[in-house]
């Protein structure tokens, strides 16, 4: 049954993602506590997606005062490997953001800990997310030009001045004011292979062996023009993954596994069998089941969650408009890309932070001057805006070198690019300048 709601708030936050939990926690640290966050599902998200929150997301969430509660649950990731299905090629190592950061790691985390920290510390501080409420309608205010009407499917109705829609790639909010929603370099499919894709978080029997198992390291397997990703988050989220009642010690990972357009769509919950065939055609030797590529094959035993996905591009039109009140789109409402490279959810917390500043001032402003013009909050979404386009560049650019096939490029070309991009990395790998230089692009620090 839906709680009851206030009538009137200053901002409105819609969905208790990642996006919307930061931007509660960003408010109360900016003061601002007349605020209510609803959502449309009666609890949290249960599944990991996101993995991977980087050094500038970090770095963000400690100028509000939540970082803590993540650094104390999180793997203080030590480097991303390319791997080939036997061997290592690339190391991004994170040690060179030292000179830039005092957060020089990626943290490695599932998204559903993630989201479980940022509700504990939001309960601590006396909010609690209202469930379920899922909005149907959104209209100008007759009293006030400069407030909106949103309405709920069970009839209650809040007014208010700031409507931060962060409720996810289908946003409703998005729908109602008639944002445009599309991929900005076209109605085209970029990267065919790596079209779409499935994730898991699976234990084995027998555990594997083997580098790619260390925890601490994120492993990206190119193979065949394939990518394969392994993350090993040991027994740490245990308690948090694991749901059945049956205490393990057993240690949990993480695959995500671009499948090709011929072989069908994946099913949106691949069974325990769909994902080991994954595993034994395009994963590492070292978790096969199969004994002439592992001499001490294992077999996929739990499937704690999977999912399958198309993966594409998009962006909103515009992350700020009106109706009546200041309309904001943030996180997979704003846009959306490829997970290559981690960037989505950092993205959107990035978002929620920097848009309570914008909201922070303009709400100051319109206590000095309530004429006070919107320049404060434009300036906000096209600084956010051109932000999400260098993001969904950076996540292209990836696919696009990790889908490089091994074929021979032409008659002339007696290897594929594949097989250059590799020799060239395995060559140039070492040197501190590559080295930096991915690990500033991972980071985030140079698009904050």
């Amino acid at each position: 049954m839906s709680e009851s709601l206030p009538e009137n708030t200053t901002v409105l936050i819609v969905g208790a993602g990642p996006a919307g939990l930061t931007a509660a926690l960003a408010l109360i640290h900016n003061n601002l506590h007349d605020f209510v966050i609803v959502d449309a599902i009666s609890e949290g998200s249960n599944s990991s997606r996101s993995v991977a929150i980087h050094c500038a997301t970090i770095e963000a969430l400690a100028s509000i005062g939540v970082a803590d509660g993540l650094l104390s649950q999180g793997i203080k990731g030590k480097s991303i490997r390319i791997i080939s299905r036997s061997s290592q090629i690339f190391e991004v190592k994170f040690d060179p953001l030292k000179k830039h950061s005092t957060h020089p790691y990626a943290l490695f985390i599932p998204q559903c800990v993630t989201e479980l920290v940022l509700m504990q510390k939001l309960q601590s501080l006396g909010v609690q997310v209202q469930r379920p409420h899922r909005v149907v309608g959104m209209k100008q205010n007759e009293k006030d030009s400069r407030v909106t009407d949103v309405s709920f499917e069970d009839g209650q109705v809040i007014s208010a001045r700031y409507v931060i829609g962060a409720d996810g790639a289908r946003s409703t909010i998005r729908t109602i004011t008639g944002i445009g929603f599309s991929d900005p370099e076209g109605p085209h499919v970029v990267n065919e292979e790596l079209a779409q894709m499935v994730s898991a978080d699976i234990t084995f029997e027998p555990e594997p062996v083997g580098p790619v198992t260390l925890e601490g390291h994120l492993n990206a397997e190119v193979f065949s023009g394939n990518l394969f990703i392994f993350l090993p988050f040991g027994n740490h989220f245990n308690a948090q993954l694991l749901r059945d009642g049956k205490p393990s010690t057993k240690s949990v990972f993480r695959i995500l596994c671009s499948i090709p357009i011929k072989n069908g769509e994946p099913p949106r919950a691949p069974p325990k069998e769909y994902i080991q065939n994954v595993v034994d055609t395009y994963g590492p030797a070292c978790i096969s089941s199969d004994p002439s590529l592992n001499p001490n094959p294992v077999k996929v035993d739990q499937l704690v969650w999977s999912s399958g996905f198309r993966t594409h591009s998009a962006i909103a039109d515009r992350t700020f408009t009106r109706l009546g009140a200041a309309i904001f789109l943030v996180g997979d409402a704003a846009h959306i890309h490829s997970p290559i490279g981690g960037q989505g959810m950092n993205l959107a917390i990035r978002d929620a932070i920097f848009l309570v500043e914008a909201v922070t001032k303009h709400i100051q402003a319109s206590a000095e001057n309530p004429d006070v013009d919107d320049t404060i909050l434009q300036e906000f979404a096209e600084a956010r805006h051109a932000r999400a386009l260098e993001v969904i560049g950076f996540t292209k650019t990836l696919l696009k070198l990790g889908n490089l096939p091994y074929d021979s490029y032409a008659w002339w070309m007696p290897v594929g690019l594949a097989s250059i991009r590799d020799l060239i990395l395995r060559i140039f790998g070492g040197w501190n300048f590559v080295q930096s230089k991915a690990a500033w692009g991972l980071s985030g620090l140079g698009r904050r």
